[in-house]
C-alpha cells in the first residue's frame, strides 16, 4: 500500500504551515512505500541544496522504517550501522526524515524535510506526518 496523492498533499500543506509558523523556508518531499517521489514542495527562499537532502531523508526513512535521526545514532563510529550512509546511492542520517505509517501499522511512505536546523527539520516533518498517520512502526531489532 502507498501513501495517496491526497495524503501526500495534506502532509505537504501541514509541513508548510509549520515551517511558516517557525519562520523558515523548507524543501519538503513525500515518497511512497516504494521510495518513489509522490509530492514535493520548495518554499520560496529555500536552499537549492535542500532539494536533494529532503528527498534522500524521505528515502532513508522508508528504506529502513525509522526516523533518519535514529539511523544517525546507529551509524556513529563503532555503531552497528557505521557507514550505512554510503549505501543506496547515499542516505541522510540526521533528523528530518520520518516514516508515514497508516492506522494498521503499515509503512505507506515517508516525508523528508530540509532547510533549517535539524531540530526544525524534524518538527516540520512531524507536523507533516500527523494529519495522515504516525511515524512509528512496530518494534524492529535494530531500534534503540
Amino acid at each position: 500500500m502507498h501513501v495517496t496523492s491526497k495524503d501526500a498533499d495534506t502532509a505537504i500543506r501541514a509541513a508548510v504551515k509549520k515551517a511558516q509558523a517557525i519562520d523558515t523556508q523548507m524543501c519538503i518531499a513525500v515518497i511512497d512505500s516504494g521510495a518513489n517521489l509522490k509530492a514535493f514542495y520548495r518554499m520560496d527562499g529555500a536552499w537549492v541544496g535542500s532539494i536533494d537532502i529532503a528527498i534522500k531523508k524521505a528515502k532513508t526513512a522508508v528504506f529502513f522504517g525509522m526516523p533518519t535521526g535514529q539511523i544517525g545514532q546507529l551509524s556513529q563510529p563503532g555503531g552497528p550501522l557505521f557507514g550505512i550512509e554510503h549505501s543506496n546511492d547515499g542516505l541522510i542520517t540526521f533528523p528530518g526524515g520520518l516514516p508515514i505509517v497508516d492506522a494498521e501499522g503499515v509503512l505507506i511512505g515517508a516525508i523528508g524535510v530540509s532547510g533549517s536546523s535539524v531540530e526544525n527539520d524534524h518538527a516540520v516533518a512531524l507536523a507533516g506526518v500527523k494529519p495522515v498517520g504516525v511515524s512509528d512502526l512496530p518494534a524492529h531489532p535494530w531500534r534503540t
